[in-house]
């Protein structure tokens, strides 16, 4: 899954960035608002982490030119000003939620959780695709009942193949929502990691979950 932060106090934009890559999660961040609209503009984001004041342009405006152009991305708004003003404007004009700084890191982080399952449909923290389980609040990841360890890339893969679970993933789309802006990757590394994880999750006596479309992609199924 892709966050997009937006934050201009660099020890806070720093810590959250941290909290929200330690849970496996790809991270662009951004320190102002006219960088953080041309992130939300050009990429494709499953959560926008958004505080309200920022350097160029408002956090608020930002959101407004978002909605306005159709984007449905969940946004988490930050604000330090704890009215009833600021979280109605912010709601009504298209936030998802709102946290009020100063803030704990594992709240944010649930937070965000939250918005994922939202976005995905997913209301139970616990993705069944038949006899696998992915757990998107521990990480921990069973077949048939015995554990999978996988490294943080193979399960923010895993996660993203379970919430489209019965949907053809294209290669791009992995890309999008898996890496970060920054990442320098080869051609072929969806490929390569689509395989790392048949190797630990397929098995030769169940059927296997992970299958390949020719031109199009991947689908867990």
């Amino acid at each position: 899954m892709r966050v997009l932060l937006v934050e201009d106090y660099t020890p806070l934009r720093e810590s959250v960035a941290q909290t929200l890559e330690e849970a496996g999660l790809a991270v662009d961040a951004s320190a102002d608002g006219e960088e953080g609209l041309w992130y939300a503009q050009s990429g494709d984001y499953d959560v926008i982490v958004l505080d309200i004041v920022l350097p160029k342009l408002d956090g608020l405006s930002i959101l407004k030119q978002l909605r306005q152009a159709g984007s449905r991305t969940p946004v988490l708004l930050l604000t330090a000003k704890d009215t009833v003003a600021d979280r109605v404007t912010g709601l009504d004009l298209g936030a998802d939620d709102y946290l009020i700084k100063p803030f704990a890191l594992e709240e944010l982080l649930a937070r965000v959780r939250a918005l994922l399952r939202r976005k995905y449909a997913a209301a139970d923290p616990l993705i069944r695709v038949q006899d696998l389980e992915v757990n998107t609040v521990s990480h921990i990841v069973h077949r048939a009942g015995e554990r999978v360890d996988l490294t943080a890339r193979e399960y923010a893969l895993l996660e993203f193949l379970a919430h489209r679970a019965g949907e053809i993933v294209s290669r791009t789309e992995i890309w999008e929502h898996v890496y970060d802006f920054c990442s320098t990757v080869e051609s072929n590394v969806v490929d390569v990691y689509i395989g790392y994880l048949r190797k630990k999750i397929e098995r030769p006596h169940l059927p296997r979950l992970i299958h390949t479309r020719r031109g199009q992609g991947y689908v867990l199924e």
